[in-house]
Formats: C-alpha cells, structure tokens, sequence
C-alpha cells in the first residue's frame, strides 16, 4: 500500500461543490432564491412547507417532517462516514439501512445542488426530536433536563451540518431567518434565527459562504435586492467569502454566484503575504537645558 498522496493535479480537477448559509429577513426573498438555480439539476429540501414562493416551477423535491427523516436523507445524500461506529447516525450501517429504504443513491447524481430550507426550522425538529431522548431528563428524577437538551442538540445540528457539508461534489445551501435584536449596549445585531446559540455560532465556520440577503438603496435611492457576501460590511450583516471571488455585494442570482466562486483565481488575486503594519518611531526625547 502506498501513501495516498492527492497530487496537485488530482486535487485541481476535483469537483468541489460550494457550501453556502444565506439568511434574511422573513419575506426576504430567500425561497424565491430557486428560481435562479437550474431546476433540472436542483434538489429542494423542503422543511417549511412553504413553497408558495416558487409555485409553477417544475422541480423535484423532498420534504421531511420528522428530525429522523433529516438524518436518513443527510447520509444518503453525503454517504456514509468511515470514521464512525455502527450504532451511530451517518455510520456505514446508518446508510446500508437508508439505502435498502430509498433505493440506489444514484438517483441524487443528477442533481448538483442540494437547496435546504430552512435550517431555521430543522433547528425545532431537532429540539423537539432531542428533547425526548433520555440525555434531555435527569438520571435522578427523570424530570426534563433543558441543558441536556440544548448540549444534545448543538451536537445534533453540528453533526448534520458536517456531514452535509462533506458531500464534496455537490452544493449545498442553507437557508435561514434573520433576526435583528438590541445587545447589552443598545447596538443594532443580527443573528440567525436557530433554536440554541452553538449552531449560529459554529455555522460560519463550517460552510464556506455567509451571504446575507436584504434590500438596499441604490445611487437613484431605490430598494434593490442584494446579497451581502463579506465580513467587514458597514451594516454589520452576517458574511463571509472563502473564495476571495465576490465582491462585497452581489446580485441575488444563485446560479451565477455559484458559476463565479468556481472560475479560476488567478495566485497574484489573492496575495499569501500581508505586509506587517507599521510601528511609529519613538517621540524623540527632549534636550535638557544647560542652564537649570
């Protein structure tokens, strides 16, 4: 057996799939996001059941209703995990056992995007799936235990994200409400609208783009829609962009998004070496006067 070594050549041919969280406001849009994705070769993972947004379009769809189902179709869309234990969700056994319930997980390969939404509403399914297992109630009084509950759950989200997250050939977008809220200093903050605070405060460092949707005024004052895509934003909106590729705003086409995170950067595009900030010359100390 040799050193699996991926060479640079094999790595760069490598389909890679973008992972992308976009959340907005309720209304925002983000449903109507489908419309700019190819709907032949586009997976809707419809959790809200509200798909009143994208009536009349013709695309294949699949709507669990239980936190169950999630994970079953988790582990059939990414396969199974090898580093895990048979008694474990996402394990080898896990998706022998949903393959003999759904069939062949080739039938996915026709789809290059999986479009979830909304992860606000797994968030509840989870929650109310964890908090009926045996981790959610005290071992002494058998009575609800809220922690266990909200520790089982944060490692629930986490586990299904990953594992999402790891299906290397395909995109994956989650969506998600966006909620304004006041902070301890009475500043303007926006957080994603997930049961627990471990999945929003992890979710940017799985996927690899943060896209805020919203509306903002243009040069003629008027409300356009756009995705905010970058960290340091004057609004103070939720971003992030792994690829180096987007600008700080973007048009609200998936489709063309996606097309401009896989065009080639070229090296010089984004520089390896940050010049260090310069450090001011110490203040020149004063002569003393001969005369005193």
């Amino acid at each position: 057996m040799t050193l699996p070594i991926i060479t640079a050549d094999e790595r760069l041919a490598e389909m890679r799939g973008v992972k992308a969280a976009i959340f907005g406001a309720s209304g925002a849009g983000k449903t109507t996001l489908l419309r700019t994705l190819k709907a032949s070769t586009t997976l809707f993972f419809d959790l809200e059941a509200g798909d009143l947004a994208v009536e009349g379009l013709a695309i294949d769809t699949i709507r669990p209703r239980t936190w169950t189902e999630c994970r079953d179709f988790a582990v059939f869309i990414g396969g199974a995990n090898p580093a895990l234990r048979d008694d474990q969700p996402y394990s080898r056994a896990h998706f022998e056992a949903v393959c003999k319930k759904f069939g062949d997980p080739s039938a996915l390969d026709k789809y290059d995007t999986i479009f979830v939404d909304s992860i606000t509403v797994a968030g509840r399914l989870c929650f109310q799936w964890c908090k009926g297992q045996p981790e959610a109630h005290s071992d002494k009084t058998g009575k609800p235990d809220v922690r266990g509950a909200y520790g089982l759950h944060g490692r629930e989200m986490i586990a299904w994200l990953t594992h999402l997250q790891h299906t290397r050939a395909k995109n994956v977008i989650f969506v998600g409400i966006l909620d304004e809220k006041l902070d301890d200093f009475n500043r303007k903050v926006f957080v994603p609208q997930i049961e627990g605070s471990k999945t929003g405060l992890e979710l940017p460092g799985i996927v690899d783009e943060v896209l805020t949707l919203t509306s903002l005024p243009d040069q003629q004052g008027e409300l356009r829609r756009v995705f905010v895509c970058q960290t340091q934003n004057p609004w103070g909106y939720p971003a992030k962009d792994r690829s180096g590729r987007l600008e700080m705003l973007e048009p609200p086409d998936l489709g063309r998004l996606i097309d401009k995170i896989h065009q080639p950067l070229p090296l010089d595009a984004r520089p390896l070496v940050i010049d260090p900030p310069a450090i001011p010359a110490p203040a020149a100390t004063p002569e003393p006067d001969p005369s005193n």
